[in-house]
C-alpha cells in the first residue's frame, strides 16, 4: 500500500512539473512564430512597374503566374508615362521596373542607384502613319509632327539614325513626346501624323483605320531593345533572393508567352486594358512582330545603345557597362513558367 501510494505520488509530482514546464517555454508560441515566419516568406511581395505595351508582357504574365505560387508574389504597378516610374524609382516607391533603355542610362549618369538585369523584349515597336497620307519612307515626313515615347526612348534614336541614313535634317521633322497610350487617339484625331511605340498602340490604328505600317522595328534594326528591366541596387544587395526570383520568373514567362501567344493575350488584356483582340493580333500578325527570348543583356547591345544616345545628346558621361548590367541572377536554363489560363 505504502509503495503504491509513493509511486502515484511520484507519477503526479512528475505531471505536475511537466505542466509548469510547458506553462514556462510555451511550445505552442515557438510553433505560431515558426508558421508566422515561413507564411511571411511565402507572402513575400514586390510591386514591379511596367506601361501597357508589348515590350512590358512578361511583367503581368509573371504577376498573373505568381498568383498562385508559393515563390515570391509579383504585382505589376501600371504606369502610363516614363516620368512618372523614373519619379517612383527616385522617391524609393518602387525597386523595379520596365522602362525604355536610355533611361535607364540616363538615370544610371545621374548617379541613381540602378542595375539593368534583364531585358523585356525583342522588336515589338512599330512606325504607324496616318492612313491617308502617301508617304512610303520616313522622307515623305518632312514638315509634319512624329510622336515619341520619349526622347530617352530608342524609337527616338532609331528615328534619328533613320533619319540621317536618308537625308532627314534635324529640323525637318516635327517631335513631340505623348504617353503610348494617348498614341492612336492623336493620330486619329489628326494632331499628329505619325508615331513610333511598342504595341499594341501602334495595332490599334491599324485596326480601327487611321493608321498604317510604314516600318516594323526588325525591319529597321533586327531584334531590336526598347525596354529593359531596371533594378536598383539597394533590392540587390538586400534581398538577393527576390531579385533572383524575379528574373527567374520574368525569363520563364517570356518563354511561355513564345509558344502560348493567344493564352498570353488573354492573360495580359485585362492588366494592359486592351481590347484582347488587338493584343492576339499584335502577337500573331506576324508571329515574329515581337520576341520573349534572347532577352539576355549584352555589353554590345547596350553599348550600341548608349554611344547613339552620345551622339543624338540626350547622354553625356562615360557609363560602364560592367556597373550598368548585373547577369548575377539570370538562370543558366530557362524552362517555361507553368501557367494554366482559365476559359
Amino acid at each position: 500500500m505504502f509503495r503504491s501510494s509513493v509511486v502515484r505520488w511520484l507519477l503526479g509530482l512528475i505531471l505536475v512539473i511537466g505542466v509548469l514546464a510547458v506553462v514556462r517555454f510555451k511550445p505552442w508560441r515557438v510553433a505560431t512564430h515558426n508558421n508566422t515566419q515561413q507564411a511571411a516568406r511565402a507572402r513575400a511581395e514586390l510591386k514591379v512597374g511596367f506601361l501597357p505595351v508589348t515590350c512590358h508582357l512578361t511583367c503581368p504574365v509573371t504577376d498573373y503566374a505568381t498568383r498562385t505560387s508559393t515563390m515570391t508574389r509579383f504585382e505589376s504597378q501600371r504606369f502610363t508615362d516614363f516620368p512618372t516610374v523614373v519619379e517612383s524609382i527616385k522617391s524609393g516607391r518602387l525597386d523595379a521596373t520596365f522602362m525604355i533603355a536610355p533611361l535607364a542610362m540616363k538615370l544610371r549618369e545621374q548617379g541613381v542607384p540602378v542595375k539593368i538585369c534583364y531585358l523585356g523584349h525583342r522588336d515589338g515597336s512599330t512606325v504607324i502613319v496616318r492612313k491617308d497620307l502617301p508617304a512610303q519612307s520616313l522622307r515623305d515626313l518632312r514638315g509634319m509632327t512624329f510622336a515619341i515615347p520619349s526622347k530617352y526612348s530608342n524609337q527616338y534614336l532609331v528615328i534619328l539614325k533613320l533619319m540621317e541614313d536618308q537625308g532627314v535634317k534635324p529640323d525637318e521633322i516635327k517631335f513631340v513626346e505623348l504617353p503610348p497610350p494617348d498614341m492612336p487617339g492623336a493620330l486619329a484625331a489628326r494632331a499628329i501624323d505619325a508615331y513610333f511605340v511598342g504595341e499594341p498602340h501602334a495595332a490599334k490604328a491599324e485596326l480601327d483605320g487611321s493608321g498604317r505600317v510604314l516600318y516594323h522595328a526588325k525591319d529597321i534594326w533586327p531584334h531590336f531593345i526598347s525596354c529593359v528591366l531596371v533594378v536598383t541596387e539597394k533590392l540587390i544587395k538586400e534581398k538577393p533572393e527576390i531579385v533572383r526570383d524575379l528574373v527567374r520568373g520574368i525569363a520563364e514567362s517570356g518563354e511561355w508567352a513564345e509558344t502560348h501567344r493567344l493564352e498570353a493575350a488573354k492573360v495580359v488584356s485585362p492588366y494592359f486594358r486592351q481590347d484582347e483582340k488587338v493584343v492576339r493580333y499584335v502577337l500573331t500578325q506576324p508571329p515574329d512582330r515581337v520576341s520573349y527570348r534572347m532577352l539576355t543583356p549584352t555589353d554590345e547591345d547596350l553599348q550600341k545603345i548608349y554611344d547613339m544616345g552620345i551622339k543624338a545628346g540626350i547622354l553625356e558621361k562615360p557609363i560602364s557597362m560592367k556597373d550598368l548590367i548585373d547577369r548575377e541572377f539570370i538562370p543558366a536554363d530557362i524552362k517555361p513558367a507553368n501557367i494554366q489560363v482559365g476559359q
